[in-house]
């Protein structure tokens, strides 16, 4: 497990199966009754209480195992919370589509409004994580977990000033007002700072993984190029013209919503 392309490879199919089992099980949720997304949430706590008490144990684990567990952990916490999202259970005051032609400073606020729950959500995580590993020997679940916040961030910012390309065909029917706040256009000022942030980041992470002393640093390092890259390809993927949705689209129930003419088209 010390081997950089399984490493690699690990990482890459973690990014992928957790994002399609989420998306996969708000899909189905939103098929089902009124209460599927709630249920889920509440059935998947175990996945929270989990990865918080992954994160304590792993704290002080300097073993190559104590790596991964952390890093797993990490992504246990960040998968809950984004179910949470994405089932409209934790999102924000504001369910309202925006109106067209709003002012920038009103949209920003309309926006913000519609996902401050979550996002207050995710910096007590972080905070809480940090009091656990902060200062411990083995600090790789809160950089996974501020790696994943930060990126989210970014990614969020680049839909609102406007991106090419943004697939709404993902939003569930509880966030399907998030697609009026997302904005069409060729290029913003906050792509370049992106790109440029999450590529020094993995160069950074590249170069404490080469310079490694123990295994446990190796992996742990890696991990986190491999991820920082994956976020990178994300912001890229708002760019270039990709059929990057056939990744997880094929794994997804239908939703026969997409033949009914009464419903907004998704694009």
């Amino acid at each position: 497990m010390t081997n950089a392309w399984t490493i690699t490879l690990l990482a890459i199919f973690l990014w992928w199966f957790s994002t399609g089992i989420i998306l996969w099980r708000v899909r189905r949720a939103d098929l089902g009754g009124q209460d599927d997304h709630l249920w889920s949430v509440l059935l998947g706590l175990p996945l929270l209480l989990a990865g918080f008490l992954g994160l304590h144990n792993t704290s002080n684990d300097v073993s190559v195992s104590g790596g991964y567990y952390a890093f797993l952990s990490a992504l246990a916490v960040w998968g809950w919370i984004e179910l949470a999202f994405l089932s409209g259970i934790i999102t924000g005051p504001n369910r309202e589509p925006c109106p067209p032609f709003v002012p920038l400073g009103e949209r920003f606020l309309r926006a913000t409004g519609t996902v401050l729950w979550h996002e207050l959500l995710l910096v007590v995580a972080l905070a809480v994580i940090f009091v656990i590993t902060g200062d411990a020997a083995n600090p790789f679940g809160f950089w996974t977990f501020a790696l994943l916040f930060v990126a989210r961030i970014s990614a969020k910012l680049n839909l609102f000033f406007g991106v090419p390309r943004i697939h709404t065909e993902f939003l569930p029917r509880p966030l399907s007002h998030l697609a009026s706040h997302f904005r069409r256009a060729p290029m913003n000022w906050v792509f370049p700072i992106s790109i440029t942030l999450l590529t020094f980041a993995a160069g950074c992470w590249m170069e404490r993984a080469i310079s490694a002393t123990t295994e446990a640093s190796f992996v742990g390092h890696l991990l986190l190029t491999v991820l920082t890259l994956l976020a990178l390809l994300e912001h890229w993927l708002m760019v270039i013209p990709l059929p990057d949705q056939r990744l997880w689209r094929w794994m997804l129930p239908q939703d026969d919503r997409q033949s009914d003419p009464t419903l907004p088209a998704r694009k």
